[in-house]
């Protein structure tokens, strides 16, 4: 397969398997490992500011300086509404007060979107890892058109043949197509806007057909079999998240991990309680109180996420890991803990045994 994968001459890759940019839980000496196994090791850098970012990308250079995929949040900026964020305050108020906590007084946007971030911009330019990849859809023309000048490889996860064929106008080189088994935050461009739901077999032959883009499948896939049959469908390789989370280098503290490696791992359910968008988590105590709420009564993303977190901390400080973000996808049970250049050369020998 990789004789005849021009994504992988593009990448500087020598297997067709990627790494998810997991903001939180990917570490750089994860993504190291990762590209010194022969994959494409990714950081997300999302959840900081081009300070941060900086000294993440210094932090895996001091490990290799292979390939690197940098992963930007290109959500809308939020829209504060006091009223509704009021309200979702004291709807928590129980579960912080059941603690011994406080929930906070106000909500604020915790993360900056790229879309607005000149500062991240320039540090991508200034520093200019080999690829950038976007989520919750694109930045401004401006920017896609100088990272490409500066001979950044750009990727961009999409939900739908129909935001698929917006990156692919939009000049970008490959196409993340996220099924809707993923773990983590669903890359849709609009979160209010309908959901097909669509599954990553089907969105990976649709995109493979209909996109004139190399296709990356990214959804429920945790071993070389799932690779094997993502490139069969037309992927030219597969993104694991979930399949890392339990790594050695993983960010993913122990009460996660515990959940991930017990039964729970057969439960994830899809909730925007936790951030204010979309995401799919294992099922715990935080996703249940979101079962009945409407979404027009949770907070913008990443406002909502702000009151998430300080519930989260109140949890750990009494060791109840039960409110944090733990995303994961439907193939969470397939989970193995290992390092995490190891899973990447179990990978490589099960899909060259699936071939």
């Amino acid at each position: 397969m990789a004789n005849n994968n021009p994504l992988l001459d593009l990448l500087g890759i020598r297997l067709p398997i990627i790494q998810a940019p997991m903001a939180g839980v990917s570490s750089p000496a994860m993504a190291a490992a990762v590209t010194e196994a022969g994959a494409l090791g990714s950081i997300g850098v999302g959840a900081t500011d081009a300070i941060g970012a900086g000294a993440m990308i210094a932090a895996v250079r001091e490990r290799s300086n292979g390939p690197l995929n940098v992963n930007v949040f290109c959500h809308q900026p939020a829209t504060p509404n006091r009223v509704v964020e009021a309200a979702w305050i004291e709807r928590l108020r129980p579960e912080f007060e059941a603690l011994g906590a406080t929930p906070p007084p106000a909500l604020s946007e915790i993360y900056r979107s790229f879309v607005e971030d000149d500062d991240m911009l320039s540090l991508l330019l200034d520093v200019r890892p080999p690829v950038v990849s976007f989520h919750f859809g694109l930045p401004r023309e401006a920017a896609i058109r100088a990272l490409r000048d500066s001979g950044i490889v750009l990727l961009a996860s999409v939900t739908s043949l129909a935001e698929a064929r917006v990156v692919a106008a939009a000049g970008i080189h490959a196409i993340i197509a996220q099924g809707w088994e993923a773990g983590g935050h669903r890359g849709v461009f609009d979160p209010d806007a309908p959901d097909d739901q669509i599954g990553i077999m089907a969105l990976t032959r649709l995109l493979s057909r209909e996109i004139g883009r190399p296709v990356i499948a990214a959804g429920g896939i945790m071993d070389g079999a799932g690779i094997a049959a993502a490139l069969k469908l037309g992927a030219s390789a597969g993104q694991l998240g979930t399949a890392f989370i339990a790594t050695d280098e993983s960010l993913a503290d122990a009460g996660y991990r515990a959940v991930l490696l017990s039964d729970a791992a057969n439960h994830t359910v899809m909730t925007r309680v936790i951030s204010g968008r979309p995401a799919r988590s294992l099922a715990n105590r935080f996703t249940a109180l979101g079962v009945e709420v409407p979404a027009d009564h949770v907070p913008a993303y990443p406002i909502a996420y702000d009151l998430g977190k300080a519930l989260h901390a109140a949890g750990k400080a009494k060791a109840e890991f039960g409110y944090g973000a733990q995303w994961a996808g439907q193939g969470a049970p397939l989970v193995r803990p290992m390092p995490a250049a190891q899973l990447v050369a179990t990978l490589a020998a099960e899909l060259e045994r699936a071939f």
